[in-house]
């Protein structure tokens, strides 16, 4: 089970921390100033730090490893200058050493004058000291286009840290470095750090909690000083906080890379792999794909941690099986779809790569920045939304990045189309996949009508295996976390129950001596959850109103996690607005009563949102989320909270999971999950008489808006969805039913008559929806299956085709059940059977 943020969340608004003051051409002057003063802000202490670490460099280098420096405090003009001579020296270095052209990075926040200055003097330092004559390049450009640089690749990379520490962008850049090559990161003064507020934390702070925890960067900051082939110096202080050793290779076998003599696939193809895992990935889509094969349904699923080159090898593949399907069609057309655009970056980078190998020229299409067609006259590769993806038709489909998708949607597009590639990153940025493995694969790997094949890449492509900054990486993003090893007893005491429930700090979890539970707790969640970023864990660590919550078992092991934010208790000033239709920083579910509802006590109520609730995958369906949640609810009520509440992509299951436990569902957003392909329903446990009351309403309303909206809104609902909301809020108290005397004969006629359902429609949908707003105080009740075929055929409006098929049974039998629900309408509502009398007077419509 799982439930997570509603698409949208608005966390907070980022504070301005520092106007821009100085112009262009004053920062400049800063800069140039400290450059030409640079003998006396640099001394010996500063050369021999370069002299280290470039001593260093030379073992990463041949290593195949990767080196990090970290720059602590400082002004931004030493700082900026210092940078500079580090990165110049090793630049050249590099450059001397490798040979050809060495590639830097720089990335900033150019909204602050102190980040303006460090750049400014980084980059004309570098331009004084570098340039093409000493096979240097040079980049620099801000975070927000950080997206961008997934999958290229530079030598060095500098972060300015002193302002924001975002963890998405440290997952994002510190893995475009390739091995021997260096990083540095521009940090504040190493004691105060901690409680920087930085952009990052702004944007956690909500109504009622003005100050984050600052956890996170004391927690990234140990990791630092425990990790191999890093170096802090402090700035201000000339010395030297913490150096790691220098890591040693690990002994593994050389990377030859051997082609096959026979192949499919162009050998300029192959020749573009840079591991023998990438030839291997083609490979198997040649056998599985490009040669006749007699199954159904075929489906490859490539598996790698991040940076293993799975994105490239595909593109690769693809533009070879175009190639070689345009040999037998006329146009070839393969649909590409990964959460983002920016997911495919590399993989299109490599496509065109691949075709420019062999001579062809392609149409390259862009949207917003990023690639999303490239074609030619007898092929496409085509990037599309995965919630498209179901409804196009394609020759191949390539799931890019599957481990960021949420698996019911995967299903779709697997049930959609007969031959499917995914590849996944297990541990990584873009988002855990172990979940991918463990729920879709799993389930792949039990179906008879499918021909499934499975690899898994292991050689990095950038760097050396064992690369010591990557396992500081992980560790520090929590990228490879895994709940804990259960066993026998284990599952045993749970299944008797015995857990107990914890109020978890993140000042303790994010430590040393809580590690293992912080690994644990949040391993659960990466299994259970379709998407898992660094971020999350920032978020887990600052955000004030963020709370955590687990389930141990007798032996101290967690099997149960909740993430809960704590929201309401607005001011007028805020629900005002609020009601007006402006967002405010979290606050989900008064958000969405007070803009759905408009009552305006719904924004002074107090309660616990849950984010996330997750069990560890061996021990699911064993009550341990059933158990959190009397326990959380227990908790709410004793500190005098009014309500729990969650909002989760809804299919039956989880749906079934949330009624269960007493959970009320009273909002639906009005569009699926792009990336989920699902709708977000809202559920309240309500708890103060206020909530009651509050929720009371809100489920009749939502009823009403749920039953109106299936025709139009919500006509793709999964029917099984509908049937359990409709089935489960508790309807109003029935009105009189005012039906015009002609349109009950038209009934009759329908019911026991040649007339035809479509001629009756309009009295049927009229008689529906009073079913359904009023079916706890009727005096009849339908079959389930009747009920179905009403909320599919009535209420959705779908053709008899799809609703025979969704009912599994003919079109004849579902048109003549229709007609058998019509007679129990007249019997039950109307008091009339095969038998009363028919046709109309005029006196009896009031015509006289």
């Amino acid at each position: 089970m799982s439930s997570s943020e509603e698409p949208g969340e608005s966390i907070g608004i980022v504070q301005e921390s520092q106007h821009l003051r100085l112009s262009r051409e004053e920062i400049e002057n800063i800069a140039v100033s400290a450059i030409e003063s640079s003998k006396e802000m640099l001394g010996k202490e500063e050369i021999n730090l370069v002299r280290r670490i470039k001593s260093r460099q030379a073992k990463c280098l041949k290593n195949n490893y990767r080196q990090m420096i970290v720059l602590s405090g400082g002004s931004p003009e030493l700082q900026g200058l210092l940078a500079g001579v580090i990165v110049s020296s090793i630049s050249r270095f590099i450059s001397k050493e490798r040979g050809g052209e060495v590639s830097v990075l720089y990335m900033y926040h150019d909204e602050f004058d102190s980040s303006r200055i460090r750049k400014e003097t980084f980059r004309l330092y570098m331009k004084k000291t570098t340039g093409k004559k000493e096979g240097v390049n040079r980049v620099i450009d801000v975070y927000e286009k950080t997206d961008r640089y997934l999958g290229t690749t530079f030598d060095v990379l500098v972060l300015d840290l002193n302002d924001d520490l975002k963890p998405n962008d440290i997952g994002r850049l510190v893995e475009i470095v390739r091995g021997g090559g260096l990083i540095v990161l521009l940090v504040p003064e190493w004691s105060s750090w901690d409680s920087k507020l930085t952009i990052f934390k702004q944007k956690l702070l909500v109504p009622g909690f003005n100050e984050p925890r600052h956890v996170f960067i004391r927690w990234f900051k140990f990791t630092m000083t425990s990790a191999d082939n890093v170096v802090i110096y402090d700035v201000v202080r000339k010395k030297v906080i913490y150096a790691g050793k220098v890591a040693r290779p690990l002994e593994t076998s050389s990377r030859n890379i051997v082609i096959p003599k026979e192949t499919v696939f162009p050998e300029e193809i192959y020749k573009l792999a840079l591991t023998q895992d990438q030839v291997e990935f083609l490979k198997l889509v040649e056998e599985l794909f490009a040669k006749p094969f007699k199954a159904k349904k075929i489906a490859l699923v490539v598996t790698a941690d991040r940076g293993r080159g799975k994105s490239c090898a595909l593109g690769i593949a693809l533009v070879g099986l175009a190639i070689h399907y345009s040999k037998f069609r006329n146009k070839v057309r393969i649909l590409l779809t990964a959460p983002e655009p920016g997911n495919v970056a590399s993989l299109f980078s490599l496509a065109i790569k691949a075709a420019e190998a062999l001579g062809i020229e392609l149409k390259v299409f862009r949207k917003e920045g990023y690639v999303v067609e490239v074609k030619t006259d007898k092929f496409s590769i085509e990037y599309w939304r995965p919630l498209d993806i179901p409804r196009i038709n394609g020759d191949i489909v390539a799931v890019d990045e599957a481990s960021g998708i949420h698996v019911p949607q995967l299903h779709r597009i697997f049930e959609s189309h007969d031959k499917v590639i995914f590849t996944a990153t297990i541990h990584g940025y873009e988002g855990a996949g172990r979940g991918f493995s463990i729920r879709f694969l799993g389930e792949l790997r039990n179906r008879s009508d499918v021909f499934l094949r499975e690899y898994h890449m292991e050689t990095p492509i950038r760097y050396g295996e064992g690369d010591p900054i990557e396992s500081w990486l992980y560790r520090a993003l929590l990228l490879n976390a895994e709940p804990a090893e259960l066993d026998e007893n284990d599952i045993k005491a749970i299944r008797e129950g015995y857990l107990q429930y914890e109020e978890v700090s993140p000042e303790e979890l994010f430590t040393d001596k809580k590690e293992k539970d912080l690994r644990e707790l949040f391993g659960i969640y990466v299994l259970a959850h379709y998407r898992n970023q660094p971020d999350d864990l920032g978020l887990l660590a600052d955000a004030p109103h963020h709370l955590v919550r687990s389930a141990r078992t007798s032996t101290g092991k967690i099997v149960g996690a909740l993430q809960i934010a704590v929201e309401g208790g607005l001011d007028e000033n805020t629900i005002y607005s609020l009601l007006r239709g402006n967002k405010v920083p979290g606050n989900i579910i008064p958000d969405r009563i007070l803009k759905h509802l408009r009552l305006w006590e719904a924004g002074k109520t107090v309660g616990y949102r849950i984010v996330r609730i997750a069990t560890h995958p061996k021990v699911q369906s064993m009550g341990i989320g059933s158990f959190l949640l009397k326990q959380l609810i227990n908790e709410a009520r004793i500190k005098g909270l009014d309500w729990v509440g969650s909002g989760f992509g809804v299919n039956s299951k989880l749906l079934k999971f949330w009624l269960k436990n007493g959970f009320v569902p009273i909002h639906m957003s009005p569009d699926r999950n792009p990336v989920s392909g699902e709708y977000t329903l809202l559920v309240i446990y309500p708890l103060s008489e206020t909530a009651r009351k509050i929720i009371g309403i809100g489920a009749s309303v939502f009823l009403e808006k749920l039953i109106y909206s299936l025709r139009d809104t919500y006509r793709d609902l999964e029917l099984d969805v509908a049937y359990v909301l409709l089935t489960s809020i508790n309807s109003t108290n029935p009105r009189p039913l005012e039906m015009n005397p002609i349109n009950v004969d038209r009934l009759w006629i329908y019911s026991y008559g040649p007339m035809t359902y479509e001629a009756v429609s309009d009295v049927m949908y009229k008689l529906a929806c009073y079913y359904f707003m009023h079916r706890d105080y009727l005096n009849f009740r339908l079959s389930e299956l009747e009920e179905k075929l009403l909320i599919a055929k009535v209420l959705q409006g779908r053709d008899w085709e799809s609703v025979s098929k969704e009912l599994s049974i003919g079109d004849t039998k579902a048109m003549l059940m229709l007609k058998e629900v019509a007679s129990k309408f007249l019997l039950f509502l109307f008091n009339k059977d095969i038998g009363s009398e028919i046709g109309l007077y005029l006196n009896q419509l009031g015509g006289g």
